[in-house]
């Protein structure tokens, strides 16, 4: 037989192999691999990387056909928005019932208006439900007639009886009775979120406790029932929101102190009552607490952050955010906590980062391992606090917020460069020191001559620059052995090359927005990061077309850019940029005047993902073309175009 007219079928491989392979790709690669054949696809669906998998959609006619898709998986979580009482929401519901009922783990409603009939339809179906998301839906609950029949009590305790996570956030109309109807149907909560609820929290002078304890409120809910839900549940219970009520340091007295109650999480945001003494009580009752949220609680000092430094041994996250007459005093002993990961100090305008660095650096004594920290406004933090930080916490550190820490300079960016090549998130918006010598790893001192010849690509570089590449960077002077850092040492440092922001090669965002001293140079050198998901540059005024198109060569796996305000920015960047930014999201262009229609015709052509469009301001654009994109972008939900065209110059 003629070896030509032989058929030769390539060997395929095991489905387990092909599993292996996708381990190592992210989601959205894993979703494209899932697109070349039958096997791949089936691989695509193993477990493991359907675990956390949620399935938004509206309510449409379109979306009928979508949930028969999903009865072939074993389990499955739902997102879905626009319900109303109309007929195509009523049916949604219904095959939702009738083809996922014993599939579904995760209901989530926002932006709805669901009847109370067509719920208590779906419910009894959903016997896997482990999470129920009702934020917001007060239609449910605005007559008080929810599960008021014992019957549809009963079908629904049945179906629920799993149920470890219930969000009613932003709940306007949440009564007593209907809180105790629908909890009596949850028994084993572990997680309940009352964010944003109108609770009775108010103390009676005249009986001694506060209000709520003694009668039901038919309006409201109050303190009593919650009290007496967290008492049958505190054996599962182990996570509360109360953010945005009004809580009172008497109220959150009484929750603590509920007997056998073993919190491991507590978010009370805004709770703009608390004091100190109201934090020192519950440290006292609660000391297994891992995650504390008391940030936007305006009366707070530094008292409170004492409390939980010496309270709270076992703490994992803690957000202090917005809380500005929080002090240094304090957080020294708050680093000595060996397991926390997370801490927020966003906003806290006193705070300057030395005692942080005196807590980590105490010989002899345990040290946070702190994974996130977050500066966001804290003025007074400047280079020498970030340069201690950041050998201190050397390889553990995955996310750095210096937002708007306005006297953060390349120095800085020299050390995390340096010390913090694990990070995966970098914000430095607004630090307007920040300069392409930063970036690039060489501080303004060190010897550089310039090109007079601009091309395309800008200026170029005579010298090599930190570790792009042509050489290994020098040893720096404090990498043998960590220590607090003096002037002299920081005299230094400057005086050396250090690695450029290239060396961060695990980033998955970056904020350069508003760094005003960037240019083209170190926009195209250094941002070449392969796994970044998002990236801002904008308020950036001298980068141009050059930096786009090395951006979308280089960082192909960009969701979202950020590109508003930069007038550098034209239609020849977009058509060099977009072929390569096939998973882009969400673009913002808003006030990029250079900016025509033939950027958005090519973002139809190259960007078929794309969810939120922003060209606002954009005079060029026109409405036409605009109104064109909806009907090219499968996935569209938002296009921004207030004064585009005509309408700019008529305002």
């Amino acid at each position: 037989m003629d070896d030509s007219d032989e058929e030769t079928a390539a060997p395929e491989l095991p489905l387990e192999i092909i599993v292996y392979i996708l381990s190592f790709l992210h989601a959205s690669d894993r979703k494209e691999a899932s697109l070349v054949c039958r096997s791949w696809y089936n691989a695509s669906q193993d477990q493991r990387y359907q675990r956390e998998v949620t399935f938004s959609f509206p309510a449409s006619a379109s979306a009928l056909e979508l949930v028969k898709g999903l009865s072939r998986k074993s389990h499955c979580s739902l997102r879905i928005s626009q319900l109303d009482g109309f007929s195509i929401s009523r049916s949604l519901l219904l095959e939702v019932g009738a083809c996922l009922g014993s599939k579904v783990e995760s209901l989530a409603l926002p932006g709805s208006s669901i009847t109370e009939a067509s719920l208590l339809n779906l419910l009894p179906c959903l016997t896997s439900l482990r999470r129920l998301d009702l934020r917001g839906l007060d239609s449910l609950f605005m007559s008080g007639a929810f599960l008021s029949r014992e019957e549809h009590r009963q079908q629904v305790r049945s179906a629920l009886c799993g149920l470890e996570e219930l969000d009613l956030s932003n709940l306007r109309y949440l009564s007593d009775l209907t809180f105790t109807r629908l909890t009596g149907c949850t028994p084993r909560l572990r997680r309940l979120s009352l964010a944003g609820c109108h609770i009775a929290f108010e103390f009676d002078p005249y009986r001694g406790c506060p209000v709520g304890m003694v009668e039901d409120s038919s309006a409201l809910l109050s303190l009593r029932n919650l009290k007496r839900l967290l008492t049958q549940q505190k054996s599962t219970l182990v996570a509360l929101d109360l953010s945005r009520t009004s809580i009172t340091p008497e109220s959150l007295r009484a929750v603590a102190q509920v007997e056998d109650l073993k919190l491991e999480e507590l978010y009370l945001q805004g709770c703009k009552e608390l004091t100190d003494y109201s934090v020192e009580i519950l440290v006292r009752h609660q000391p297994g607490l891992l995650k504390l949220d008391i940030s936007e609680c305006m009366g707070l000092t530094s008292r409170s952050v004492e409390a939980v430094a010496h309270g709270l041994k076992s703490l994992t996250h803690l957000s202090l955010s917005h809380d500005w007459r929080i002090t240094e005093k304090g957080l020294r002993d708050l680093l000595a906590l060996p397991g926390l990961k997370g801490l927020d100090l966003s906003q806290c305008l006193n705070i300057s980062g030395a005692e942080m660095v005196s807590g980590l650096k105490r010989p002899g004594a345990t040290r946070a391992q702190l994974e996130t920290l977050n500066f966001r406004g804290c003025t007074y933090i400047k280079d020498l606090a970030v340069f201690s930080l950041a050998q201190l916490l050397g390889s553990c550190l995955r996310e750095l917020d210096l937002t708007s820490c306005v006297n953060v300079t390349d120095l800085s960016v020299c050390a995390i460069a340096t010390y913090l090549q694990e990070l995966v998130v970098l914000r430095l918006g607004w630090c307007k020191e920040v300069t392409d010598w930063g970036l690039l790893g060489m501080l303004q001192k060190a010897e550089c001559e310039l090109h007079n010849e601009t091309g395309e690509n800008g200026p170029m570089f005579t010298r090599t620059f930190g570790n792009m590449g042509f050489f290994k960077p020098p040893r720096m002077p404090f990498e043998e052995k960590p220590k607090l850092l003096t002037q002299i040492d920081l005299q230094q440092f400057k005086e050396q090359a250090g690695d450029s922001l290239l060396a961060l090669r695990r980033l998955q965002e970056l904020d350069l927005s508003a760094c005003i001293k960037l240019t083209d140079s170190s926009i195209t050198q250094v941002v070449k990061y392969p796994d970044l998901q998002r990236l801002s540059l904008s308020m950036l005024p001298d980068i141009t077309d050059a930096a786009l198109v090395s951006v979308g060569w280089h960082c192909r796996s960009l969701t979202s850019l950020t590109l508003s305000h930069c007038p550098g920015i034209t239609d020849r960047g977009v058509a060099q940029a977009a072929p390569h930014l096939q998973r882009l999201q969400h673009l913002y262009l808003s006030c990029c005047g250079n900016i025509t229609d033939r950027s958005l015709h090519l973002l139809m052509q190259h960007c078929k993902r794309l969810k939120t469009v922003d060209i606002s301001r954009c005079k060029n654009v026109s409405m036409r073309t605009v109104e064109l994109l909806h009907s090219n972008l499968p996935f569209l939900e938002n296009v921004h175009h207030k004064l585009i065209g005509a309408e700019l110059f008529n305002d």
